[in-house]
């Protein structure tokens, strides 16, 4: 009796420990990058912690698809190095889904539509596009600002253009007048001028561009994650994110609320 009580116990405490190496590997580690200054997209909270509304759409998906999300600290240029070379898995930041990228990388379907906008000191006049003419313009490296911007240089008449690594230097040196504008997302900057004081979006370039979730190309979690995405926007999850970060219901038919499939 002693000996089949004890064979239980051994049983027992087997189960519990395989148990265990199974809910650990369950909990694959799914390593995420995000451009910590990004409002209300990502950025540091003052503990250090990241905070956002793709932060929030990222964590949730993971989890859903059975991952543990980990996010570190990255540049926005240094993300698409770190998914071709695998350092992490899938990286947030605003980052626009384009033809161009998706040759290297792959991409979720799309969770936020966005345009782009021009920005200047309060109390400066532009019209239009063609006021640049003549104008220093600063752009965040690596974004499809810049690449805008790029394209457009030449036909625009731009003086000189002028990469940064962060957003807030950005707007520092137009303040002090070292560029003469900024071109960037207009939800980023937005958010950005409700801390930053003194600038204003005075012209909007329609693009048609919508954010997802960068990844490695054909990543082995990419129709979880996915997938996951899908159910979030079917059950509401994905709208009320929306309402926390923007304060307002996402538009009727935006990809916010509607399902696409992997681009």
């Amino acid at each position: 009796m002693m000996l089949t009580r004890r064979h239980a116990i051994m049983l027992a405490t087997a189960i519990g420990l395989a148990a265990g190496g199974l809910s650990a590997a369950a909990a694959e580690t799914f390593q995420i990058g995000a451009y910590p200054s990004n409002p209300p997209f990502e950025y540091k909270n003052a503990s250090g912690a990241f905070e956002g509304f793709e932060v929030d759409i990222a964590t949730e998906a993971a989890r859903r698809a059975g991952l543990e999300p980990e996010i570190a600290d990255y540049g926005f240029q240094a993300l698409f190095a770190a998914t071709t070379s695998g350092r992490i898995d899938g990286a947030i930041s605003s980052i626009t889904i384009t033809e161009e990228r998706l040759q290297s990388q792959s991409f979720t379907q799309p969770y936020y539509d966005s345009d782009m906008g021009i920005a200047v000191k309060e109390g400066v006049e532009l019209s239009g596009t063609e006021d640049l003419k003549g104008k220093i313009v600063g752009v965040l490296s690596g974004s499809t600002g810049a690449k805008w911007v790029s394209d457009n240089e030449a036909g625009l008449g731009i003086k000189a253009v002028k990469g940064y690594n962060a957003q807030q230097d950005m707007f520092l040196d137009l303040g002090a007048g070292r560029v003469d504008a900024a071109v960037s997302d207009i939800p980023g900057m937005e958010y950005l001028f409700t801390k930053m004081k003194g600038f204003a979006v005075a012209g909007r370039i329609k693009t048609g561009e919508q954010y997802g979730m960068m990844m490695s190309k054909d990543h082995p979690q990419l129709d979880a994650i996915n997938e996951a995405i899908t159910t979030m926007k079917e059950d509401g999850t994905m709208a009320g994110i929306h309402e926390k970060w923007f304060g307002s219901a996402p538009p009727a038919g935006s990809s916010t609320v509607t399902v696409f499939a992997i681009p």
